[in-house]
């Protein structure tokens, strides 16, 4: 190292360092705001007209509002713990379970731990079917168009579930998360793509029928359902529209790669604005247009659930554009749970070269591409694993709504308030201690109702349940 790889700047801090010695972090708003957008922006927004459908012109609109509020407020609280004490000098917290630790300590840690893994391993299961059957419809879509809308085309998912596993293989060997900012940039512009498809062909359809279907109180029971599945709908719906904005439990990973100054959280703050505004309209656009085109029989998916038929290749291009954006967000839900892994291993086994030796891949005109072997090995084994389970189990996705549903109230609201109460001592029985304990309780209520209605969803996949077979 040369003297001037520890040369200072102005204000005392060196050019190439951070405060803790590690290098200096490069985020900013914008490559935070893109790690948000691709993480919350999911191929769910296009299930939000469904979602509408189940609660009304009422409930749906007003439910994806608070859950906006809900966010943006607790992902603030929870910005204002990465690092403990001093916004600015304080020591950093590196990922949630360090957050955690240094505000609440003790047991908690572990139950944290538990809940965001295990929720980062459904939703890398969940990924992997929901990329799968956007594939499938580009072929399904292919087909209707040569044969007619009343074809079988059916389709199996087998192939193309490992087509994606394979992708994911190539891209988990990317070492670091603030190495995968690009990745994410791509994966923000194909959701903005597949959004603006979808809420295009809504208000086409609107606009071709000039009628807005619906009701206020959303799909009829009698005519469409009975009152008990009406009520497991709607917890359902409330499930998909909570957790269609969960992000917390990658927020402080994503607030690490931030520069400095001015503080973290002053910038992850500006960044979960921005994203939770640009989600919100998006949401609510897609949500009220399918609903207003498709009323009750508005499909799961937009796209893949064939409410729209032509043009087909612009369905085809929308769900490419999905396909794309779970590449990336596959990645930026996986890295802190790979990070966890070779840090707890370098923890353990300190003296392996297995473990800790970096090789040099030369690639011309580019940087060296760092290979670890036991990097190599156990992300490729995960990503197997993941497509494995997701060619065993296509209908995951709804008990990754029960994991997500018992995740939303810890990592989305519980500890975050905790942790800003703990931080900003504020007062037993104050007023604003009450008013967060509240909102807490409320939360736990709406992810228990979410966790029934997935559960319910769950019994009814397994009465059809056919082992490495995704429902058409």
């Amino acid at each position: 190292m040369t003297m001037a790889d520890v040369s200072l700047n102005v204000y005392g801090e060196s050019k190439c360092f951070d405060d803790d010695g590690r290098l200096k972090r490069t985020g900013s708003v914008w490559t935070a705001s893109a790690h948000i957008i691709t993480a919350v922006i999911g191929s769910g927004v296009l299930s939000l007209a469904w979602a509408t459908a189940q609660l009304g012109w009422v409930a749906g609109p007003t439910v994806l509002l608070l859950f906006s509020f809900v966010t943006y407020y607790t992902s603030a609280l929870l910005s204002d713990c990465y690092r403990t004490g001093d916004q600015v000098t304080g020591k950093r917290n590196y990922t949630y379970m360090d957050a955690v630790r240094a505000n609440l300590g003790g047991f908690q840690v572990k139950i944290c731990g538990v809940i965001q893994y295990v929720n980062l391993f459904g939703v890398a299961v969940g990924y992997t079917i929901a990329s799968s059957i956007s594939m499938m419809a580009v072929k399904r879509s292919n087909c209707f168009h040569k044969h007619g809308h009343h074809a079988a085309c059916n389709v199996s998912s087998t192939p193309y579930m490992i087509m994606f596993g394979v992708m994911e293989i190539v891209f988990s060997q990317i070492p670091d998360f603030d190495q995968i900012s690009w990745l994410s940039i791509v994966a923000a512009v194909m959701s903005f793509t597949y959004s603006t498809i979808g809420l295009g062909l809504g208000v086409a359809q609107v606009a071709e029928t000039g009628k807005i279907e619906g009701s206020l109180t959303g799909i009829s029971i009698g005519t469409e359902v009975t009152e008990m599945q009406k009520i497991w709908r709607s917890f359902q719906a409330l499930g998909a529209i909570a957790f269609a904005y969960s992000y917390s439990l990658i927020l402080i990973e994503i607030q690490d790669t931030l520069k400095s100054p001015p503080a973290e959280a002053k910038t992850m703050k500006r960044a979960t604005l921005i994203s939770v505004a640009v989600t919100t309209v998006f949401y609510m656009l897609c949500g009220c247009f399918g609903y207003a085109a498709f009323g009750d029989q508005s499909p799961g998916n937009l796209l893949t659930g064939f409410g729209f038929y032509n043009p087909y290749w612009l369905l085809d291009i929308a769900n490419i554009a999905i396909v794309v954006h779970l590449v990336g967000a596959y990645q930026v839900y996986c890295q802190p749970l790979f990070a966890f892994v070779e840090k707890t291993g370098s923890d353990w086994y300190p003296d392996s070269k297995i473990i800790t030796k970096e090789i040099d891949v030369l690639i011309p005109r580019c940087k060296p591409f760092k290979i670890n072997l036991f990097r190599l090995v156990w992300r490729t084994i995960f990503v197997i694993i993941t497509t494995v389970i997701s060619m065993l189990m296509p209908f995951f996705n709804d008990v990754v709504g029960i994991l997500g549903a018992f995740g939303f109230w810890p990592l989305t609201v519980y500890f975050p308030v905790e942790m800003y109460i703990v931080q900003k001592k504020i007062p037993k029985w104050s007023g604003r201690w009450i008013c967060l304990q509240v909102l807490s309780g409320a939360c736990l209520v709406i992810s228990i109702a979410a966790a029934a209605g997935s559960f319910a969803g769950v019994v009814s996949d397994l009465k059809v349940y056919r082992p490495f077979k995704t429902p058409n």
